[in-house]
């Protein structure tokens, strides 16, 4: 499948290059080189590679938290400048207040925002039913498991509707079980009103199982997009029965294949 053109596309990287000072010797350390990737409106893609390969960092351009050595981040066309305020992020921690119990969690980027709190309130109790979290509003985040935390975490950014949903490997501290229970949770969520998601993950099952596209990267530095993979699986989806299926098998191996050497390089890399 062919990357959406810039202008068509929700969320673009165009030639971007992330270089940083590297330690002692006064030079550069370049985390990601050249690298352009489209992400079309309503398109669930997936980022794949090596341990340390700067995926996190592609993820940061995207969010405006991290501005390019060189290229830029596109949004719908328009040159990203600053924060993204049509992007919502959703960490690997946990990223919630321990003073606030959960309704307070999911209604904060509300308030934020300067929703008066009588509104914010049950928008806030609305979205803790569509997680599943009906009757834990109460509760605090060291009172509620890591599943439930997730679910929180999904809440608090989809309460403020944001276009593209930036994703940093959200379910991976989570036991298989729960993690697929996730999964599952968030398509179910995104098929409701699609989002263009943009989501890291190292691990293939879940990257094939969730996206329309998955996207190999090369093993640091200078980490770029080697391989791109069209996931025509049916949906809707449910992650652990996709998985049964032969043309799921078969997209694996054909992506374990670009993947593999490149682990295998992260892996010598960081023996060193």
């Amino acid at each position: 499948m062919a990357a959406a053109a810039p202008a068509a596309s929700a969320l673009a990287f165009d030639a971007v290059t992330c270089a940083f000072a590297a330690r002692g010797d006064g030079g550069r350390y370049v985390a990601v080189r050249d690298v352009t990737l489209a992400i079309a409106p309503g398109e669930f893609v997936s980022v794949v590679g090596p341990t340390g390969c700067g995926k996190s960092t592609l993820l940061n351009v995207a969010a405006g938290l991290l501005a390019p050595s060189s290229g830029r981040a596109l949004i719908h066309g328009a040159p990203l400048a600053g924060i993204n305020a049509r992007a919502g992020y959703m960490f690997q921690s946990d990223a919630l207040m321990p003073w606030r119990n959960t309704l307070d969690n999911v209604m904060a980027g509300l308030e934020f925002h300067g929703v008066p709190k009588a509104d914010a309130m049950p928008r806030a109790r609305e979205w803790l039913v569509r997680v599943g979290l009906a009757g834990f509003e109460d509760r605090y985040p060291h009172q509620l498991s890591g599943g439930m935390r997730k679910r929180v975490a999904l809440a608090q950014m989809l309460i403020l509707d944001p276009e593209i949903l930036l994703m940093d490997e959200p379910f991976s501290a989570l036991d298989i079980q729960t993690r697929q229970l996730m999964e599952n949770e968030l398509l179910d969520l995104w098929a409701a009103n699609r989002k263009s998601v943009l989501f890291i993950t190292h691990d293939l099952e879940e990257a094939i199982s969730l996206s329309d596209r998955v996207i190999v990267l090369s093993a640091g530095p200078a980490t770029h997009p080697i391989g791109e993979f069209a996931i025509d699986l049916p949906r809707p989806r449910d992650v652990a029965e996709i998985r049964m299926q032969p043309h799921f098998n078969e997209l694996h191996e054909a992506i374990w294949q670009v993947l593999k050497s490149e682990v295998l390089k992260g892996y010598a890399q960081s023996r060193r």
